[in-house]
């Protein structure tokens, strides 16, 4: 098992070669061809990344595919994987809401269900030897197909012996696949899915420089370019779930577009962070998350109103390590699925509505509502109610302050 060179004669077995139409995956299918043997099977998983699909089959065939699939999961990568990080405020070190994370799962779950279906031997993938996308495609694919080989090019150096996309349009060219690809020499390395858009490369290389926001903004324009007036919103909640935007019923998939494109032009989720990668080292990128951004702070305000005291801190605890486990690529491990099943018991009240304005890259609260909120008037107001004596508070301070008091006493003593 793994991604070391497959033992054994390969020729005429079948691989799921996990397809984008770009020069990488289709210098691939003959470089899989010429030295295994395989027939190759292409699937493009589309996950919003709204890149052009219509020439795909014609591409896939030119370069030498037995077949291609594209599999629209756009509702299901909602609802599955979406939807969870959202419950459980999933955000790594404080500022990248895990857009790629989520999806490379999703997109590993049905790579092996058509691997299966072809009866296919083995599942390749593009992903560079530097990044966190190797580890998430085949932490899933282990998980859910351990029988299967995985075969990862850019890491079989002695087989994969491309330095640039010159030698790779130079080797597609030699086997007959005369297709057009774009110079990357001015373009970021971008992900797209339907939660957010990630940009690495370029000046992003060099944490002491500022992004040229101008040439990189796909989503989105800076705060400073947003409209000199607020445009206000509700999300409608039920256990959890955003049910309806403005009053209007839509389905997650459809309020993520409706809100990527409301918080776009307000300048919203915008963020340039250095992280740390699975592998160890740290990389710059700049995240358009404009959508994802309004759904979490609306689900926090609604929880700040209805979890009570412990509950909250306990969840704090456990949004920070689902957040890590899913970043990591561990989305089909058990620990996955329990902090999943505690963040799921929390959302049985988180009913209700959550009203804000978005102005020039901020978020302002606007009110929120909820029938199972704990906020009481009587308890919460400065003037006596009916549930509060204020006397009640100095016996409460006295047992909840006798460490300190017992300390300090010691410490005169001594």
């Amino acid at each position: 098992m793994g991604s070391m060179i497959p033992e054994g004669n390969t020729k005429g077995e079948k691989i799921i070669l996990a397809y984008s139409g770009g020069l990488d995956t289709t210098a691939i299918i003959p470089w899989l061809k010429e030295n295994f043997g395989y027939k190759v099977v292409c699937v493009c998983v589309d996950v919003g990344q709204e890149e052009e699909l219509s020439d795909l089959p014609e591409r896939a065939k030119l370069s030498g595919a037995e077949k291609l699939y594209i599999e629209h999961i756009q509702d299901e990568f909602c609802e599955e994987y979406v939807l969870p990080c959202i419950q459980a405020n999933a955000c790594y070190e404080n500022k990248y809401l895990l857009g790629t994370s989520m999806a490379r799962p999703a997109i590993a779950k049905r790579l092996v269900e058509i691997a299966k279906k072809e009866g296919a031997s083995a599942i390749c993938h593009g992903a560079t030897g530097k990044g966190n996308d190797q580890i998430r495609f085949e932490l899933g694919i282990k998980a859910l197909a351990p029988e299967l080989h995985i075969l990862a090019p850019w890491r079989m150096t002695e087989l994969w012996t491309f330095q640039s996309r010159e030698d790779e349009m130079a080797y597609c060219k030699e086997k007959g696949i005369d297709l057009a690809f774009g110079s990357h020499e001015n373009s970021y390395s971008r992900d797209r899915n339907l939660w957010h858009i990630s940009h690495e490369g370029l000046e992003l290389e060099d944490p002491e420089t500022e992004p040229n926001y101008e040439h990189l903004l796909m989503l989105s324009v800076t705060p400073q370019k947003a409209p000199d007036q607020e445009t206000p919103l509700s999300i409608t909640w039920e256990k959890g779930v955003p049910v309806a935007l403005n009053g209007k019923k839509m389905s997650l998939r459809e309020m993520i577009e409706e809100l990527n494109h409301m918080g776009g032009k307000n300048g919203i989720g915008i963020v340039d962070i250095v992280e740390n990668r699975v592998v160890g080292m740290k990389s710059r990128g700049v995240y358009e998350t404009p959508g994802g951004t309004i759904l979490l702070e609306a689900h926090k305000q609604l929880e700040e109103l209805i979890l009570d005291r412990q509950t909250m801190e306990m969840k704090k605890i456990v949004e920070e390590k689902f957040s890590q486990v899913v970043y990591e690529g561990k989305w089909f491990a058990p620990l996955r699925e329990a902090l999943q099943a505690f963040v799921k018991s929390t959302q049985e009240k988180i009913s209700g509505e959550t009203k804000m304005k978005l102005y020039k890259g901020n978020i302002i609260k606007a009110g929120t509502s909820s029938p199972y909120s704990l906020y009481n008037a009587s308890l919460a107001s400065f003037t006596t109610g009916d549930l509060y004596d204020h006397k009640d508070a100095g016996g409460f301070i006295t047992l909840f302050g006798l460490p300190e008091l017992v300390r300090a006493l010691q410490e005169k003593k001594a």
